[in-house]
């Protein structure tokens, strides 16, 4: 089996299980008292922060561990918010940030805050100057990961955090993708990150709080981990996720050369070997290892379960493998194409020839696929000079299959109006358009569902 899904949890390093297994037998006991089994534990605690904030570029009482990285999102930012209240209730993320941030977010506007999310490029990077205009006497943090979890784009943060520390705003930066391949740049303020994305055993966020950065850490709170992760630290699994992350940064420098290649590999066969494909995220400032695609009059669901039964593990961002039936709220974000998405992202030791293997197998599933889905006929029907086509009641990627084979039937210059009750198609109608070099004039509301209005030009 070939995993190629590490941007959701990396395999565990074997340094980080060697330092786990050790670490359960010298560091069970309680750091906090002052027998000899406990100073055998907080020596253990104590070196672990020193490794971690090492490796992050902060110093160690700057360093909170807690049970994970999106607690750690949450924290930063009621603490943050809450330290800076007097300024204002003003907060500023992307709009591709990770749905911990968006969901702290939702939580702060719930509660009477102002939140401003700044829109991102087709590449899903922010504009600095966007974000700097986002800027407000009242705002009290800004939000920016480091590179996107989903295309690997990696985001302008030390110019960002320039903007922000001549605004006297501090900036949380989530670093979950891009800390085991180093450090962030840029004069940040706040920074999150989880062990597991590095190889290093669940459970395990960072939190990373300047010195002279206004914080008040929210909820019960003890003597632990300066109050900011109440509750008994879970050592064995610190002390692996430290030694990880010391391991994963002494291999960094390497690994990245070699992953580049193949992702580039991937991004460059990819189109070549598949009709209808769309790849997406930034080609030159992204992660090492992540590669993200999209097909046309592909089913996501269909084609990662084909994809599994070949022997590769990816994920998706298609809104066809969601109980929700919406797309990522990332591919939104950039208007690119949802349906049929894969995300391929390369852990360390990634082989070679396994990549191979995926480039010869994927053509031939995507072509199965896409015949599984050829069937329906669509409902088409002459109104006022415009061809409608009826899929409601028809999830993706159909509206657009639909779409694309009546297109070619209407002169250049006529319309098709696509009636579509599925929320995919707010999102694949313009972005097939922008793919095909058709025209897309908007949508309307219809007696039932949404009326998508398309003008052929090619």
């Amino acid at each position: 089996m070939s995993y190629f899904d590490a941007a959701s949890a990396a395999p565990l390093h074997p340094v980080a299980r060697q330092a786990l297994l050790a670490a359960l037998d010298d560091g069970w006991a309680d750091p906090s008292r002052l027998y000899r089994e406990g100073r055998k534990a907080r020596m253990l605690l104590d070196a672990a922060r020193e490794a971690a904030a090492e490796a992050v570029g902060c110093r160690a009482d700057e360093l909170t561990f807690t049970p994970s990285g999106t607690r750690a999102v949450h924290t930063g930012l009621a603490g943050a918010l809450a330290g800076r209240r007097r300024v204002g209730r003003h907060l500023i993320v992307s709009a591709v940030e990770h749905s911990s941030v968006l969901h702290s977010a939702e939580v702060f506007e719930a509660e009477g805050g102002q939140v401003t999310q700044v829109p991102v490029e087709r590449t899903g990077a922010v504009e600095v100057a966007s974000y700097a205009s986002a800027l407000r006497p009242d705002t009290a943090l800004a939000c920016l990961q480091s590179a996107n979890h989903e295309v690997g784009t990696v985001q302008p943060v030390a110019a960002v955090a320039e903007a922000c520390r001549a605004a006297g705003v501090p900036l949380l930066v989530d670093a979950a993708q891009s800390l085991g391949w180093g450090r962030v740049e840029g004069d940040w303020s706040l920074l999150t990150a989880s062990a597991h994305k590095w190889g290093g055993p669940s459970g395990v966020g960072l939190l990373v709080v300047r010195k002279g950065v206004r914080f008040a850490a929210q909820g019960a709170v003890d003597e632990r981990e300066s109050g900011r992760a109440p509750g008994f630290e879970n050592l064995p699994a610190i002390v692996a996720a430290a030694a990880s992350l010391r391991a994963v940064r002494a291999e960094a420098e390497q690994e990245a050369v070699r992953l580049r290649e193949l992702t580039a590999r991937i991004r460059a066969r990819v189109p070549e070997s598949v009709p209808d494909v769309e790849v997406v995220g930034d080609a030159e400032r992204r992660l090492p290892g992540i590669v993200t695609f999209s097909c046309l009059y592909v089913d996501g669901e269909t084609l990662l379960h084909e994809l599994d039964r070949e022997g590769f593990s990816v994920s998706s961002g298609s809104s066809c493998t969601s109980s929700t039936l919406t797309p990522s709220h990332v591919l939104r974000a950039m208007g690119v194409l949802s349906e049929g998405n894969v995300r391929v992202s390369l852990p360390a030791g990634a082989a070679e020839r396994d990549v191979e293997r995926f480039l010869e197998v994927l053509p031939r599933v995507v072509a199965e696929v896409r015949e599984k889905l050829g069937a329906p006929v669509p409902v088409a029907a002459v109104q006022e000079d415009v061809l409608v086509v009826d899929a409601l009641g028809k999830r993706c990627p159909i509206p657009v299959i639909e779409l694309a084979k009546v297109i070619g039937t209407v002169p250049v210059g006529g319309r098709v109006r696509v009636l579509s009750d599925d929320e995919a198609a707010r999102l694949d109608i313009p972005a097939w358009c922008e793919m095909r070099g058709q025209e897309y004039e908007g949508e309307e509301k219809a007696e039932k569902g949404t009326a998508y209005l398309v003008r052929r030009v090619t």
